[in-house]
């Protein structure tokens, strides 16, 4: 469970009400993606290069920004939120999917995970928030639901968490049903806004700052044509190990370290040996507990899957994450749940339905593209955030991307910018 995400450049954010940014906000992108550096990953990305790539899925955020950052636990800086992925969209949210989960390591939370492994199936969003919030968030999809009517086709929300206790008043539980709520109405198809936005708004990733990303890849039709899409919520990993397309990016740029820019230091616990914005700039020596932190992945397909497949897909996100430098390491919760959207409805007046299964022998370009959108979702929730500061005056950089133009092409492996 890890920190860090906000696209703002400022020192300190010091606001006297909570605010949650409006969803026509987040509609569009204001930074490069991978992509558009020229960073592929390989394969063709869909028309959004996002989950909502997959046909119905739909996603939404709430994003809390608020506080001193300066202020006392409980009562200060707020860099938190929600995120709603909804496999079948709000008009068919209580429309069960084939569903998996499959976890790296276990040290996180993932709410509804027995009865989804149990039956195979999904119903209802998926939800991300920070760890201390999981809680209200699950109470709060059964709320939402109570007013549709579907309290029992919804009764088992599935939440997951990471943890944003370095840059968020996380002890402060800003995260209320409305927010929730307002995540789940605001769900959308279409761009996906990524980086310091709903659940992903205080994390931090290899020591960057970072949040929620998305990317999609649609096979050729000589593979079938289907689409696979990947949402996260990205906030685990070392610095040292940051790797982009074999780059040691990490390496190259191992300044830029978390720090703090107050008088004092953070309150003592995981961060207490975090290092003075002053003297860190140029500090290449690990000053925090690195790769403490957490990774929770959403893949989502057309493809017609059973749930043993789907989650022979979930365990390919690790090789995703593996080749950006991720190690599952011991604190670190990285859970994955995986679903298909082709239909599992009966016909009217029986209750058989007919549903396909595509052919093992077929499955091998769905873990390549899973693959490759994993690695580009990571690389897009750094590449959308910029540096923050929150709780305590503690202050996450952005990954500076002409450093990693620079990089990239040091070592050979940067294509020419997407037309």
């Amino acid at each position: 469970m890890n920190p860090f995400r906000l696209p703002l450049r400022l020192g300190v954010v010091c606001c006297l009400l909570l605010w949650s940014l409006p969803a026509e906000a987040q509609s569009t992108q204001a930074r490069p993606r991978a992509r558009d550096l020229g960073i592929t990953f390989g394969g063709q990305s869909g028309p959004n290069n996002a989950i909502t790539d997959v046909s119905g899925v739909e996603v939404g955020h709430t994003t809390l920004i608020s506080g001193d950052t300066r202020g006392p636990r409980g009562k200060g800086a707020v860099r938190t939120g929600v995120t709603a992925v909804l496999p079948r969209g709000k008009d068919g949210v209580s429309e069960d999917v084939f569903a998996a989960i499959y976890a790296l390591n276990g040290n996180g939370e993932m709410t509804g995970s027995h009865w989804l492994t149990e039956s195979g199936q999904l119903a209802g969003p998926v939800m991300l928030t920070n760890t201390n919030d999981v809680g209200t968030v699950r109470d709060s999809v059964i709320s939402w639901a109570m007013k549709r009517g579907l309290e029992w086709e919804l009764g088992l929300p599935v939440v997951a968490e990471t943890w944003d206790g370095l840059l968020n008043d996380i002890y402060g539980f800003h995260v209320k049903a409305t927010h929730a709520h307002r995540a789940l109405d605001s769900a959308k198809s279409g761009p996906v806004a990524e980086g310091s936005v709903g659940g992903g708004t205080g994390m931090v990733c290899h020591s960057f700052k970072a949040g929620i990303g998305t990317a999609s890849r649609k096979l050729p039709e000589s593979e079938g044509g289907y689409t696979v899409g990947v949402l996260l919520q990205c906030n685990y990993g070392a610095r040292h190990l940051f790797t982009v397309e074999g780059v040691p990016v990490g390496e190259e740029i191992n300044d830029l370290r978390p720090c703090y820019t107050g008088p004092k230091k953070p309150s003592p616990g995981m961060f207490k040996d975090l290092p003075a914005c002053s003297a860190s700039r140029g500090d290449t020596q690990p000053r925090t507990p690195e790769g403490a932190g957490s990774i929770i992945v959403v893949v989502a397909t057309d493809a017609p899957l059973l749930p043993h497949q789907l989650e022979r897909l979930a365990k390919r996100v690790p090789l995703g994450i593996g080749k950006m430098g991720g190690l599952g390491g011991n604190s670190s919760g990285d859970i994955f749940v995986a679903f298909s959207t082709q239909r599992l409805k009966p016909p009217t007046g029986t209750d058989v339905a007919g549903v396909s299964t595509l052919d093992n022998e077929r499955m091998t370009p769905l873990f390549e593209a899973t693959i490759q959108a994993t690695q580009e979702a990571i690389l897009n929730s750094m590449l959308a955030s910029d540096t923050m500061t929150g709780a305590e005056s503690s202050r996450v950089y952005g990954l500076p991307q002409d450093r990693l133009i620079q990089v990239m092409k040091k070592y050979g492996r940067l294509a020419p910018p997407a037309p």
